[in-house]
């Protein structure tokens, strides 16, 4: 597992540079990821000896017809009633996994709810707060940022509300 401050980070992923650019402090996580791995978040825990409930997947839904950026504990699942809720919305579903792609500007499994192509309502699962820090992709399979959950939140401008589960 290689580690990366900000300041050793050249070039990167849009969420990366994001960072940069923004002057917040974050630390970069790599490792090996294996295709057969059932499950990409849990993959990239058990590969940073990282708690599953500091690291956190990017979860694309469809709010009312408006594409919606969940960020949850990978060892939860996303309660979607709470979701819409959450940004005042009826009715939420998982995004067409293509569409998430093209308008992320990610690969799935390597959605990272910083440095979208298009950035996208967000809502951060409240249990972020009682972390110091906290693991989401960084934009690519294999690669995770560490950054605290205030500036995650603050990033991208994210709602916190309750809509992770256990």
């Amino acid at each position: 597992m290689a580690k990366k401050s900000k300041k050793q980070q050249s070039g990167g992923t849009p969420a990366t540079v994001a960072l940069t650019a923004a002057g917040v402090e974050f630390t970069v996580h790599a490792y090996d990821h294996d295709p057969a791995h059932p499950s990409y978040g849990e993959e990239a825990a058990e590969a940073m000896g990282v708690s599953p409930d500091r690291v956190f997947k990017t979860l694309v839904a469809e709010v009312d017809g408006t594409l919606t950026v969940a960020v949850v504990p990978v060892a939860g699942s996303l309660d979607l009633k709470a979701l819409a809720a959450a940004v005042g919305g009826k009715r939420a579903a998982m995004a067409d996994p293509a569409l998430a792609e093209r308008t992320t500007g990610y690969v799935r499994g390597g959605i990272s709810p910083l440095g979208q192509r298009r950035r996208l309502p967000t809502v951060l699962d409240d249990s972020a707060e009682a972390h110091a820090t906290i693991c989401v992709s960084a934009g690519r399979r294999g690669l995770e940022v560490e950054l605290s959950p205030t500036d995650l939140a603050e990033l991208t401008e994210a709602v916190l509300a309750p809509v992770g589960r256990a």
